[in-house]
């Protein structure tokens, strides 16, 4: 059942609009970007890749502008859980709540730790790669263990680095690069157009776009929440998808598939495509320097993770569904104690998960919860809900809906097996939603 939002006065509002841009782009801008192109090149052309980029793009819109509607009708923190809970059922936000806890912030943190511990040893060589991301996730935990006040300037100053170093690597590819259509073809080109390898290599970009929601998890330490997480989710997603169309030119332009793929078959010691540009385009001391720049791009995606992910824990602890310990505090303090659960969760990624399951897998579960938080918001509608989503808004969620209906179709449907751990998963848990709340009755 819906229950009216109100907001809670535990936390005071303390993040403005160009907070909430940055926090959505640091989310956003991670590892997906520098390493999906190379898989999507063995079976897709130029051409196709940066169509696959657009679609990415207008998705990851139209759920910012969902997402912007259903803030303004629950603007509370706690993400999928919270907007889930009140919109369709408690059930469904506390898988919701899990799916967050398990893969929506801990999955890509790992996967950002990884290859920045890889990329880390360009510059000490004697650095065990998987150790080095262990350290970075316990390091940025504790910064964010601190205070608001020092996680706040840990992540802003690392937004700053970050923007820095990828104005720089586009206008070097634009600048040095090629500027002709590139020709070259995927090694396992299909005659028609390869609607499965289209439909999957969604995922991977979903994953790259994962963070245009970034704001809603934080919804109740912002001013004015209803206006400014919108407009946060909207301005970020659009300078985010502009850039990503133009880091994705500067790969087709300048690579072919031998080159675009990983050619070092180590899961740790890998380079990324901007690696590749720069190197083919200034040199391989250029080359290595992107390769350590690029740790810091991912210790702002890192960072802006390990800010957020923890309010979705102690939204969930608050309302009864995890122990009262994970609760924020009443002075504004970050929730500790889930700062430290996601960063053991994460740790556990970082020592047993492969990076191109990891991107399938958690582009899939997030496409799936965004996609039933735009679901719910029809749903509000239909209800008459208050204040009632406009037109522009549903018309963007019934996109988001029927698309990702569509990408799971065509990329999981010629394999359903791939998706039977998410069934079972489901399952565990709503076991457990119930004996919670058995528990809390009878309490």
């Amino acid at each position: 059942m819906y229950h009216a939002p109100v907001r809670t006065a535990s936390i005071p509002p303390k993040l403005h609009l160009a907070s909430g841009v940055g926090m959505v782009a640091a989310n956003m801008i991670g590892s997906g970007v520098f390493v999906s192109a190379g898989y999507m090149a063995l079976d897709m052309g130029p051409g196709q890749i940066l169509l696959a980029w657009v679609a990415g793009a207008v998705l990851a819109l139209c759920g910012a502008v969902a997402y912007g509607a259903v803030a303004r009708l629950v603007p509370r923190s706690g993400g999928e859980y919270r907007y889930l809970s009140e919109l369709l059922h408690p059930a469904v936000g506390y898988l919701g709540g899990w799916a967050s806890l398990l893969v929506g912030f801990s999955a890509p943190l790992a996967l950002d730790a990884v290859l920045a511990g890889a990329f880390a040893t360009t510059i000490f060589p004697s650095l065990h790669p998987t150790w080095a991301a262990a350290s970075m996730v316990v390091l940025l935990t504790g910064f964010h263990a601190i205070g608001f006040r020092s996680s706040a300037r840990t992540q802003n100053l690392l937004i700053v680095v970050k923007a820095t170093l990828l104005i720089g690597f586009v206008g070097v590819g634009l600048t040095l690069g090629s500027h002709s259509w590139p020709t070259w073809t995927p090694p396992h080109a299909q005659a028609a157009f390869p609607l499965s390898p289209f439909a999957s290599s969604l995922f991977y970009i979903a994953l790259a776009f994962s963070g245009w929601n970034a704001a809603v998890y934080a919804a109740e330490e912002f001013e004015n929440p209803a206006r400014t997480v919108p407009r946060a989710m909207i301005i970020g997603t659009v300078l985010v998808a502009a850039l990503y169309l133009l880091v994705n030119w500067i790969f087709v332009a300048n690579l072919d598939p031998g080159t675009a793929y990983f050619t070092v078959s180590d899961e740790t010691r890998r380079v990324t495509l901007g690696h590749a540009v720069m190197e083919r385009l200034v040199g391989p001391t250029a080359a290595g320097a992107w390769s350590a720049a690029t740790v810091l791009v991912f210790l702002s995606a890192m960072s802006a993770m390990t800010f957020l992910g923890p309010r979705v824990y102690a939204a969930m602890a608050a309302d009864g569904f995890l122990p009262k310990f994970l609760r924020a505090s009443p002075e504004g303090h970050p929730p500790r104690s889930s700062l430290v659960l996601q960063a053991l969760i994460t740790l556990f990624f970082v020592f047993v998960q492969g990076v191109r399951e990891t991107l399938v897998q958690v582009g899939a579960i997030l496409v799936l919860f965004a996609a039933l938080v735009a679901l719910g918001l029809v749903v509000a509608r239909v209800r008459g809900m208050k204040p009632t989503p406009s037109k522009r808004a549903v018309v963007a969620a019934v996109i988001y809906v029927v698309s990702s209906a569509w990408m799971f179709w065509k990329g999981f449907g010629d394999r359903p097996q791939s998706l039977l751990w998410v069934a079972g998963v489901a399952v565990v848990l709503l076991v457990a939603w119930a004996l919670s709340r058995r528990r809390g009755v009878q309490e």
